[in-house]
């Protein structure tokens, strides 16, 4: 068997953390693919937002989305697509989620699609920015994954800049791993958080 492939290793940490009615962001939309999952695994009672600044991302995870509800109506949670930055999020999911979201799940890079403008990526300053509300916004357990792309223009510099906020933290706010293939340095890879159990809240 081999290893995991960097979204399932993604999404098989998350499944861990987020629980039926539970809370979720997708910071970064995309075609919809963790926006969907975040909406199956935390289920009806649970609820989930979503970020992108692309019209076209958010349109292709509103259909991904409609079809997975005819397919089992009562099987989702509710979603709310905003196009905004990840970076705005912790002003714009409800003031009650801060410190109860589950997961946070950034796919980063450019809109994978044929047709997409690849210019437009995700940025270090907004992104670094993004993950540091993500944790602010995270339940003690709660986990952020971060899917990072350092094979395309503008790709190594972020992860880069995400590998080393991750490896700053404090340990006893938070802990963070690697997933990454070691023979390849252009391949993707995944950073992912997990905040402290019992942290002192005083720091965000």
């Amino acid at each position: 068997m081999g290893f995991m492939s960097v979204l399932s290793f993604a999404h098989k940490l998350t499944e861990g953390r987020l629980s039926s009615g539970g809370l979720a962001i997708d910071a970064t939309v995309g075609t919809g693919s963790d926006t969907l999952f975040l909406a199956r695994t935390a289920g009806p009672r649970g609820g989930v937002y979503g970020f992108d600044i692309q019209p076209a991302a958010l349109e292709l995870a509103e259909e991904r989305l409609r079809l997975a509800r005819e397919e089992a109506t009562a099987a989702l949670s509710p979603v709310t697509l905003l196009q905004q930055s990840h970076a705005a999020m912790a002003e714009d999911v409800p003031p009650g989620w801060r410190g109860t979201v589950s997961a946070v799940m950034f796919n980063l890079g450019y809109l994978p699609t044929g047709d997409a403008d690849k210019t437009i990526i995700t940025e270090p300053a907004s992104t670094l920015a993004a993950l540091q509300a993500a944790l602010a916004l995270l339940r003690p357990g709660g986990i952020i994954t971060a899917v990072l792309y350092p094979g395309h223009a503008g790709g190594g510099s972020e992860a880069a800049a995400v590998e080393a906020w991750a490896a700053g933290l404090a340990q006893q706010e938070a802990q963070s791993i690697v997933y990454r293939q070691l023979q390849r340095a252009s391949a993707p890879y995944v950073v992912a958080v997990e905040k402290k159990k019992g942290a002192d809240q005083s720091w965000q």
